[in-house]
């Protein structure tokens, strides 16, 4: 008896693997049932390997990672990929022709046309003899050049190289995006910098110079508040925080107009420590706080109250600040984050609301609730997990 257990535990331990094996072998057939899907599939997956290193523009060491996988793209001997001014990159046989590759991409760095070239070559078992050169452009200019090497030029290489020059076009103005985004939204914090600052540094100072007297040891912590609160707010480095940075930031600016206002600022946070890692672009809360803080408190008398919340909804992160001020007419609402008027708050609020839809989508866009008189409350969407959204 003890015999058989020990077949079947053996026949068991054989079987399963092979179950396993023949899963894998089959699911790889599926893959590509014929040649021509097989080849597809290759293709695919060859692009998709020379695709990032090209997302950071044309440079030398993103073009010495993709050449590999586009010469594989191209089916030729060697590939050479210049831009306007260089020679980036050779791959592939006959090196002793990297030297002339630029001056191979010299006529179509000029005029932006197609060149079939016959290359010179005393070695015989060269297979570099012709090459065919194409241009590579962003926004309808000429940035640089792809060159193909064989042994023949013939029609299907011509094309294939402008073929794969044109999907090394579109990387190329993918990167140009990317590049016109991060300048974009740097431009965007610039100018919320600019809009906050003068404003708040000019009551926070008058404050801390109210205790210098009368309080010193009181001045003294909220200068160091505000000190640390400033170098926050112009950090040089990265589009995005993570929302413990943003909160904490936002406790500092609080400390300082509290000592301003006294009682009459009341602020409730409830925060689930859930969301505190989530990455959020830099300054995204502190002008909603700030417009809070003036609504809800500047232009009215008595007691303002402000709700700051943060909850964790699954796959997102729900936001809300809310004050108990004096509103807004929806309609000059809608304007001013449609950028058809602009107010004191205004610019904040658009520029947050611009800078969500840039980053993720319109579908995360602020989403405001006020009335004349009734007081406003702002509700902020945001995925936890978004490619290319991490605090670093």
């Amino acid at each position: 008896m003890e015999y058989l257990v020990g077949v079947v535990v053996v026949a068991v331990l054989v079987i399963v693997p092979s179950v396993v094996l023949w899963r894998v072998m089959r699911g790889r057939r599926e893959l590509g049932t014929s040649p021509a899907e097989r080849a597809t599939f290759e293709t695919l997956h060859t692009a998709s390997l020379a695709g990032p290193p090209l997302r950071a523009g044309l440079t030398a060491d993103g073009a010495e990672r993709a050449s590999r996988h586009l010469r594989t793209l191209l089916g030729s001997a060697a590939l050479a990929i210049t831009d306007g001014e260089r020679l980036l990159v050779y791959d592939g046989a006959g090196d002793h022709h990297a030297a002339q590759a630029y001056d191979h991409a010299a006529a179509t760095l000029k005029d932006g046309r197609t060149q079939v070239l016959t290359i010179e070559c005393d070695l015989l078992e060269c297979p570099v003899r012709h090459a065919v050169v194409v241009p590579l452009t962003t926004d309808d200019r000429v940035v640089g050049a792809l060159a193909a090497y064989g042994q023949n030029a013939s029609a299907g290489l011509v094309r294939a190289a402008q073929e794969v020059a044109g999907w090394v076009d579109s990387q190329l103005e993918l990167a140009e995006l990317d590049r016109s985004r991060t300048l974009l939204m740097e431009a965007e914090v610039r100018a919320l910098r600019a809009q906050i600052s003068p404003h708040f540094i000019y009551n926070s100072l008058t404050t801390i110079a109210s205790f210098v007297r009368t309080d010193p040891e009181r001045a003294r912590e909220l200068l160091l508040e505000f000190a640390d609160f400033t170098r926050y707010s112009f950090r040089r480095h990265g589009e995005f925080t993570t929302l413990a940075e943003e909160l904490r930031s936002i406790d500092r600016y609080l400390i300082l107009e509290r000592a301003r206002f006294g009682d009459q600022l009341q602020v409730t946070l409830r925060i689930a420590p859930e969301v505190l890692p989530v990455a959020v672009p830099f300054l995204c809360l502190q002008p909603l706080v700030e417009n809070a803080v003036r609504h809800g408190l500047e232009s009215r008398n008595g007691i303002g109250r402000i709700t700051i919340v943060a909850e964790d909804a699954g796959a997102e992160c729900r936001i809300s600040v809310e004050d108990d001020g004096l509103g807004m007419d929806p309609d000059r609402l809608r304007r001013i984050l449609a950028g058809d008027i602009a107010s004191a708050g205004g610019v904040g609020l658009a520029n947050v609301d611009e800078r969500l839809r840039q980053v993720y989508g319109d579908e995360y866009g602020l989403v405001v609730e006020t009335g004349a008189g009734a007081g406003t409350k702002v509700n902020i969407r945001l995925p936890k997990y978004h490619p290319g959204v991490s605090a670093r």
